[in-house]
Formats: C-alpha cells, sequence, structure tokens
C-alpha cells in the first residue's frame, strides 16, 4: 500500500513538472515566483532560528568565559593581598633584626639574635621557645633580652632550640638594684591578683626603703646569672610587709613579652 502511494506521488511531481516545463514563460516565472513565496518564511525562519541559536551558545560562552575569569582575578587579588601582607611583616621583621643588630654593635656584651619560634598556651607568660640551640652554643642560664630589657633566661636547651624562662616566673629569679636609690632586691615573680603579666613582686628591700613610682631598676650582678646594668623596668609602688621587717614593690617590665618576636641571647 505504501509503495503504490509513493508511486502516485512520484508520478504527480513528474506531472507536474512536465506540465510547468510546458507552460508559457510568462506563467512559469508566477508559479515559480508563488511557490517561491510560501517555502521562503519556512527558510527565513529556520535561518533566525539558526542566529538566535548561535547567538544563545556565544553568549553562554561569553558568561562561562567571564565567571572563569572573575574567578582567577579574585584568585589572583587574594595571592596578591597575601603577598603584600607577607612582604610588610617582612620589612617590620627587618627592621627589628636592624635595631638588634645595631644594639649589638653599641653592647658590650656578646650576644646573639633569635626569632621566637613558640609560645606555650599553658604557660604564656611563664615561657616561650626561640630558634637558637646547642649547635649555636646555646646552654642553660644564659641571659635572654630585648631592644627595651631584660626577659628572662634560657632554660631546657635542644640541638636546635631553647626555652626561654621569663621574668614572672617563679624559676626566674633577678637581683636588682633601684638606679636612684642604690637599694638591691630579687624579682620574685608575677603579683598575685593582678591581671598584667608585666607587674612583677620586687622583695627584700629594706624595711626603711625609699623606693618610689617611676624610679628604674637595673640588674646589679649580684645573682650569678645576669651581668650588672641590664634595664628591667620601674617601680609601680610598695608597701610593708613582714611586720614591717622589708619592703616589697611592684615593677613594671621594660619589655612587653607579648609583643616580642626576637630576641638576643647574652654571651659571657
Amino acid at each position: 500500500m505504501l509503495k503504490q502511494q509513493h508511486l502516485v506521488s512520484v508520478a504527480v511531481m513528474l506531472l507536474l513538472a512536465m506540465v510547468l516545463f510546458n507552460l508559457p514563460e510568462q506563467v512559469a516565472i508566477r508559479i515559480k515566483a508563488g511557490i517561491g513565496g510560501l517555502f521562503l518564511p519556512l527558510f527565513g525562519l529556520a535561518a533566525a532560528g539558526q542566529t538566535v541559536l548561535d547567538s544563545g551558545v556565544s553568549a553562554t560562552m561569553s558568561r562561562r568565559t567571564l565567571l572563569r575569569e572573575l574567578a582567577n582575578t579574585r584568585t589572583e587579588n587574594q595571592q596578591l593581598a597575601v603577598r603584600a601582607m607577607q612582604g610588610e611583616e617582612a620589612l617590620r621583621e627587618n627592621e627589628r633584626l636592624r635595631q638588634l643588630l645595631g644594639w649589638q654593635k653599641q653592647s658590650p656584651w656578646n650576644i646573639k639574635p633569635a626569632r621566637v619560634i613558640a609560645r606555650d598556651t599553658a604557660a604564656w607568660w611563664r615561657t616561650l621557645r626561640i630558634d637558637l640551640g646547642t649547635r649555636d652554643g646555646v646552654r642553660p642560664g644564659l641571659p635572654v633580652l630585648v631592644r627595651e630589657g631584660l626577659i628572662g633566661k634560657t632554660g631546657a636547651v635542644s640541638l636546635t632550640t631553647s626555652e626561654v624562662i621569663l621574668i614572672g616566673d617563679p624559676n626566674c629569679r633577678v637581683a636588682v638594684l633601684v638606679r636612684e636609690t642604690g637599694e638591691m632586691g630579687v624579682m620574685l615573680g608575677m603579683s598575685e591578683g593582678v591581671f598584667d603579666h608585666r607587674l612583677i613582686d620586687l622583695s627584700h628591700l629594706p624595711r626603711n626603703s625609699s623606693v618610689k613610682p617611676g624610679q628604674t631598676v637595673y640588674t646589679s650582678g649580684l645573682g650569678g646569672v645576669f651581668p650588672a646594668g641590664l634595664p628591667v623596668g620601674t617601680i609601680v609602688d610598695s608597701r610593708s610587709v613582714g611586720h614591717g621587717l622589708y619592703t616589697e614593690a611592684r615593677v613594671r617590665l621594660a619589655a612587653d613579652v607579648s609583643k616580642t618576636r626576637e630576641v638576643a641571647v647574652l654571651f659571657p
């Protein structure tokens, strides 16, 4: 059945073609134009659809490209911001090291600069760790200081690192001298009940001590660990203790260990 319909369609097409070719030229041209006019909108619609499709694909690709470039730009900006911060920190560290080295040139002592590499959260105000060890000649009991003054002494030492016991730890007692009065005492540890890690108790002052707020405290050199003349801090206040047998004072340390990044180890 389908084959017969196909043959009939082919025969009709051939017949129309023969009739079209045998018509007068003017009539044939009009018929061709009419047939072309019937199919032209379909061709135009197809071309327009293809154009819209191409535009859509191009727009999609452009959006993807823009999003990819935007993501790349954001990543580059983040990397540049990190590098800028690292550069600023490097400049600050360089300046601090220059100050330490400049101080070393002016100092009569033999010192080696070191970086703080770790802090113990359980003993934040009592210890820290530096990047010098036995291979650098460090041993327990060496004074450690910053430009502002003394901060402590070396404790346990490994090959490449050392523990620093800070002033304020009971294991770091410092024999000191009040410059204005000549009175001597011992720095014992952090003041109790005071939430200030820089306030340290100064004991063993004479009972008739004349220390006053603002007077300066230096190492006396009598403790056998710290040489004389290292700045420690300033007197904040004083009180009589032990039923008036002696005087205690509170000293604010010159150095703030919470901001310490680099230190100097003092060698005899």
